[in-house]
């Protein structure tokens, strides 16, 4: 049997076949009771547009990059970001768009990639995951206006959308709730200096102590990289300063320095407490559950694909903001559980 065609659905209600392509496309100018006529054909017929014939006519792809700073390795390694790009796909399939992935692991990606996604028709905008300074990807989509929207803060903000959870906030209230437990010599183990998710959760330990009247003493303060090795090196630098609470900037690197604890031979929380932070499922696969900051990950994701739909459709000025709110999840590894039975014993 004969693929249908425009003209084929056109002939069948008795209209032109512009007037059947501007109800594919969801054009105005139709009328009511033969939009009603055309999409009834289109249901009883089961006919699909062809989606090359359909791009041209609309000068839109269906399709849109999502473009991540991590290697093929570390992609499937840190948990946050698969995550991030199922809530990205539910987004992706509620519109009917195509999601197509880059992983920029290097320099020497990024200046691949730089002309697939900036090559005019191949996709109708981009989502891309930032916080770096030098974002080469950031700067060809900002000079080809190719709508985009930046998952996280950028360092420049000016003509930007981004979309972020309130990082300084949750920091804040991380770093708080380890100081109404009553520990003082709280430390962090933060993200790459050079990011600003780093920047704002550092902010907001910096802000909790501060409001607390406890100095920041810079020995207590660690870099990781978001991975969970780079928690337990981490840590084990921070033993010897002697914390009795640890906020880790990420599940990852908090399940990391958790380990190194117990390797040191000390427990958790009597002698060290945690918080970390995303609520990624790691966070309930140890042997002492992990107390954390909730992102809302696949909530982000599929936001994240609203946001650009409306660039997409209603351009790029003025810049939108979104910022999302995180939620504090006490389990095991705060103390708070144990406080909590010997006030009740």
């Amino acid at each position: 049997m004969a693929e249908l065609t425009l003209e084929d659905i056109a002939k069948l209600v008795g209209v032109h076949r512009s007037t059947v392509s501007r109800v594919v496309n969801g054009a105005p100018n139709v009328s009511p009771e033969v939009r009603k006529r055309v999409l009834k054909a289109i249901h009883d017929t089961g006919y699909h547009p062809n989606a090359a014939a359909r791009s041209l006519a609309t000068q839109h792809s269906g399709i849109i990059g999502l473009v991540l700073p991590q290697s093929v390795g570390s992609f499937f390694s840190d948990p946050y970001f698969p995550l991030l790009t199922q809530g990205i796909a539910f987004g992706c399939n509620n519109h009917d768009l195509t999601l197509s992935l880059f992983l920029v692991g290097s320099k020497e990606d990024e200046e691949k990639i730089l002309p697939r996604i900036s090559r005019r028709g191949m996709l109708d905008g981009l989502l891309i995951q930032t916080g770096h300074p030098d974002d080469l990807i950031i700067q060809r989509v900002k000079k080809f206006s190719i709508p985009s929207v930046l998952l996280g803060r950028p360092f420049d903000s000016e003509g930007n959308t981004y979309i972020d959870v309130d990082n300084v906030q949750a920091a804040f209230n991380a770093t708080r709730h380890l100081i109404d437990q009553g520990y003082r010599r709280i430390a962090t183990i933060t993200g790459n200096h050079d990011s600003t998710v780093t920047l704002d959760r550092l902010e907001g330990y910096h802000k909790a102590l501060g409001g607390a009247g406890i100095p920041v003493d810079e020995a207590l303060v660690a870099e990781g990289s978001f991975t969970e090795i780079s928690g337990y090196q981490a840590m084990q630098k921070l033993i010897a300063t002697r914390p009795d609470a640890v906020f880790a900037a990420s599940d990852s690197m908090a399940v990391g320095a958790m380990r190194a604890v117990h390797e040191a031979g000390l427990r958790i929380p009597e002698d060290i407490a945690f918080i970390g932070f995303d609520d990624v499922p790691l966070a309930t696969l140890t042997k002492i559950k992990l107390t954390t900051i909730r992102q809302p990950i696949l909530k982000f994701g599929i936001k994240a694909v609203e946001l650009l739909i409306d660039i997409i459709e209603n351009g790029t000025k003025p810049a939108r903001r979104i910022i999302m709110d995180t939620e504090l999840v006490i389990r095991d590894s705060c103390g708070a559980n144990l406080i909590g039975a010997n006030q009740n014993g």
